[in-house]
């Protein structure tokens, strides 16, 4: 991939920022947010998109990170962070992958808390970061825009939180296995949150992993 200028640097740490949180600037605001003239956040778009790190695309809000610079963060063993689940579509489908995070880089520095259901926040290979939306765990010190660290895995001892797949959607739970089908337990008593159950073996309902640790970006 072509070096960047530093103003060309500026622009796209600032898309990419924006993307992370599933909220891509239209070129006007990127005019806006650099007191810039449009053309020229016009050229500045069609710059990064021809050295490879913004996808070719069309639309006023159709910014995203090409795979060329995602392949890139992969390789410097970054974790895979999922967004939204499409639906028929494996989690980590390469249109769920938003983006890579370095963990073991983001430890004290750029994380103000890291936590563990067993008090570890371990990694093994095949993990991935899955962005939480909602409060149905706030109880636990899982929070609406948290990210959880996931181990793959299609067993989870009973009371673990993990993540499970139900209608093509992922959800962050307590799991408790019962004799023919899984309840999956909220942990927000103020909000009255009711467990869900699902039938045991059903097709469209997969325990992905468990959760092994959780944080939050400053």
């Amino acid at each position: 991939m072509e070096p960047l200028t530093e103003k060309q640097q500026k622009v796209f740490r600032y898309i990419e920022s924006r993307l992370e949180k599933s909220n891509p600037p239209s070129q006007r605001e990127i005019a806006r947010h650099f007191h810039l003239a449009q053309n020229a956040v016009y050229q500045l778009v069609s710059y990064l998109r021809k050295k490879g790190y913004l996808a070719d695309s069309s639309g006023h809000r159709a910014l995203r990170l090409s795979k060329e610079y995602l392949e890139k963060i992969k390789q410097s063993e970054g974790l895979p962070v999922v967004g939204t689940v499409a639906a028929g579509r494996p989690i980590l489908a390469e249109e769920n992958i938003e983006q890579y995070l370095d963990i073991g880089e983001m430890f004290g520095r750029k994380v103000s808390s890291v936590r563990s259901p067993k008090g570890r926040g371990e990694t093994t290979a095949g993990s991935f970061i899955l962005k939480v939306t909602g409060d149905s765990m706030v109880d636990v010190g899982i929070m609406d825009g948290d990210f959880v660290v996931v181990e793959p895995a299609s067993q989870i001892a009973d009371g673990r939180i993990g993540v499970v797949l139900v209608n093509d959607e992922a959800t962050v739970k307590k799991v408790y296995l019962r004799r023919n089908r899984i309840a999956l337990e909220p942990a927000n008593k103020a909000a009255g949150y009711k467990t869900m159950y699902v039938k045991k073996g059903a097709g469209n309902v997969r325990i992905v992993g468990r959760v092994t640790g959780c944080f939050r970006k400053l």
